[in-house]
């Protein structure tokens, strides 16, 4: 493999998928499990492993992009930093005291909510200041108070500090103030400010999302400059890119200052894949669904488009930082399976790459769903992750049969079954999340199956949602790491903007626009990208007078009777999302925009040379739901079929990065982008 390459590494929870890419040329994947303990390990073992067998130098390397779930599982396992928040004298429990809504109402005994773990309050120090709601200075910055507070957090342990001042969005200058002493007084700190993290109103939101860029920023940042030490040993010298949760890339340095857009690295980079693979296959409305061995993602693309959204959530924490509109559930290849008072319960717990489900022989004793697809004979146990290494089918059965079989009273082929139902259900209720509660009809949507374990589960999924039609790209299982490279560098700035849209400022609000695209252009410079190759976008943040929540809007600056406009396609989001709109007064309450380069819509080279191997590679007795016994099932040879190519369910199309399932009652032809369509007779 000679010439410019690029390489795109994806690291999930149990696998690390791995796509180089001459472009126009040539195109290679393959999976490795993940390194738990240091997933960087992972990657320089990839490059050792591309080394080896396809002769790569490091000279080649034009393009190094990465998209990893650092910053999530800092959070999801408390593994972040030791943190310490300060804010206006008087708010200092904020963090605490949170929002009046609760998600268990009637509890006997009730959770904290908001995310106190973050920062206790031995943690949270207050200091007097004040600036007022238009920005207006009321009390200086009480330097010396300042100082008592950060030694006191100091002292109490506190390895990285939150800074959350009250209407700072309006006045950032007491919170860059107070970042410069901090930094002159304690050079190794690390420090967020709320004005560069989320400068918009609602105090609680604020301090949430700039408390979390504090917590993950030290974890980020070790992270990445072992990362980048390590490449820098293999003699890899180009710039290290990370993708970020709106889907777009930056390089590592800028993603170092603003971990908290990293919250989506990974799933991001699967639904920019998507996008391309549908776009392929000329479908314009997808349903993404990601199944890795810990967890599936589920987007939805609309007219070849993402949909992002102003603020996600992070285990149980709404976190206000814009991403595409990903749901995560813990359903994936590696849930663990078990019985619980009398019934089968899968996930959210996951056997992982370490030790991994009992079928991999690495010491698991848990039953997972890859066991049961071994039992049902889904998975080829000589040739997983392209016959990387083995699956034990006998310590399959036994672990299912030991775990849940027994206990449920039940054969092992129905317990395989029962967790497989389990498993899609879990699944389908995650695909009505993005879909029927906020207003779409999912069967007007194509299912489109990534990761691992994706096609495994496509045609159940796609049934029992009444969808009709299944989108399979040529390279499902690694498609995510194809999906970094072709995303864009990309960089979101916003700020506050309270207008009524009656009395809309046009000259204000394109004055604000300046400003911002002079930050978002600072950004481009930064990673030395031609102003020449730049796009601009702008969106408006609008809600109803009194509203508490907003939605976005896009728009152009220019156009005729803007605050006209704003207002219809803000009523028409809000009746798609909220099921009604009514024609009472609105406002705008922030502005963003966001500046692409270097994006591409098509990975020509997916279309992969046809192997001259057999099409068909033999039969093997399939278990299906509804059925009593085993059905005798053709093994189909996915590099070898054709564009063209025809066939029926039931069939099993297997490929080194995935194996799909096609279920009776399910044609399918290979499109003439080497996609595989599925429909439903």
């Amino acid at each position: 493999m000679n010439g410019r390459l690029e390489i795109g590494v994806d690291i999930g929870g149990t696998f690390t998928d791995v796509v180089a890419r001459v472009p126009g040329k040539q195109i290679r994947f393959f999976k490795l499990p993940t390194t738990r303990s240091d997933p960087s390990q992972a990657v320089v073992a990839a490059l050792k492993h591309m080394k080896s067998e396809w002769s790569l130098q490091p000279s080649d390397l034009t393009k190094f992009a990465h998209g990893t779930t650092i910053a999530t599982n800092a959070v999801l396992e408390r593994k972040g930093a030791a943190l310490g928040i300060i804010t206006t004298k008087g708010f200092r429990d904020i963090l605490e005291i949170g929002r009046q809504s609760r998600r268990q109402m009637y509890d006997v005994v009730l959770e904290p909510q908001p995310p106190v773990f973050l920062a206790p309050r031995r943690l949270r120090q207050e200091v007097s200041e004040r600036v007022s709601p238009s920005g207006e200075v009321l009390t200086k910055l009480d330097e010396a108070g300042l100082r008592d507070a950060i030694d006191k957090l100091v002292r109490d342990g506190a390895k990285s500090v939150a800074i959350v001042f009250l209407f700072s969005f309006a006045n950032p200058s007491h919170e860059q103030q107070a970042k410069e002493l901090i930094a002159a007084w304690y050079p190794d700190l690390s420090v967020s400010i709320s004005s560069e993290v989320d400068p918009h109103f609602r105090e609680y939101e604020r301090t949430v999302a700039t408390a979390f860029d504090a917590y993950v920023k030290p974890t980020v940042a070790n992270y990445l400059k072992r990362l980048e030490d390590s490449l820098q040993e293999e003699a890899v010298d180009v710039p290290l890119q990370v993708m970020q949760s709106r889907g777009g890339l930056t390089a590592s340095e800028v993603a170092r200052m603003r971990p908290i857009r990293l919250f989506l690295s990974g799933p991001a980079g699967g639904v920019v894949g998507g996008r391309i693979a549908g776009a392929s296959a000329d479908v314009d409305n997808i349903i993404t669904i990601d199944i890795g061995g810990t967890s599936a993602d589920i987007a939805l693309i609309s007219k070849r488009k993402p949909l992002i959204r102003p603020e996600g959530v992070i285990g149980d924490y709404a976190v206000r930082v814009a991403m595409v509109d990903v749901n995560t559930i813990g359903s994936g290849g590696g849930s663990i399976a078990r019985v619980e008072g009398g019934s089968l319960r899968v996930g959210p717990q996951s056997a992982g790459s370490e030790p991994g489900p009992a079928c991999y022989g690495r010491g698991g004793s848990q039953a997972t769903v890859c066991d049961a697809s071994i039992v049902l004979g889904y998975l080829d146990p000589d040739y997983f992750a392209g016959g990387s290494f083995k699956l034990n089918p006998a310590l399959a059965h036994s672990i299912v049969r030991t775990n849940i079989a027994e206990p449920l009273g039940i054969s092992v082929e129905k317990a395989a079954l029962g967790i497989h139902r389990v498993l899609n259900a879990q699944m389908a209720e995650g695909i009505r999340a993005v879909s029927v509660r906020q207003g779409i009809d999912q069967r007007e949507f194509s299912l489109m199956p990534l990761g691992g374990a994706g096609g495994l589960h496509a045609t159940a999924l796609a049934s029992e949602l009444n969808m009709t039609k299944v989108v399979i790209p040529r390279i499902p299982g690694v498609l995510a790491a194809a999906g970094l490279l072709a995303a864009p560098i990309e960089h979101e700035v916003s700020a506050a903007f309270s207008s009524p849209l009656a009395q809309l400022s046009i000259e204000a609000l394109k004055q604000s626009l300046q400003s911002l695209d002079d930050s978002a252009s600072r950004l481009m410079h930064a990673e030395r990208v031609n102003s020449n190759d730049v796009t601009v976008s702008y969106f408006a943040d609008l809600c109803f007078i009194g509203q508490s929540y907003a939605l976005e809007v896009s728009f152009d600056p220019n156009t005729p009777n803007l605050a006209d406009r704003l207002y219809e396609d803000f009523l028409a989001a809000h009746d798609r999302i909220y099921g009604h709109a009514v024609r009472v007064p609105a406002k705008v309450v922030a502005l963003r925009t966001v500046h692409q380069a270097a994006g591409s819509d098509t990975i020509p080279e997916m279309r992969l040379p046809l192997s001259d191997q057999p099409i068909e590679i033999g039969k093997r007795p399939i278990w299906f739901n509804g059925f009593d016994q085993t059905v005798e099932t053709r093994v189909l040879n996915r590099a070898a079929l054709p564009s063209g190519f025809s066939f029926s369910g039931p069939a099993i199309l297997q490929q080194s990065d995935t194996t799909t399932l096609v279920e009776p009652g399910w044609d399918g032809v290979i499109d003439s982008a080497s996609n595989v369509i599925l429909s439903r007779g």
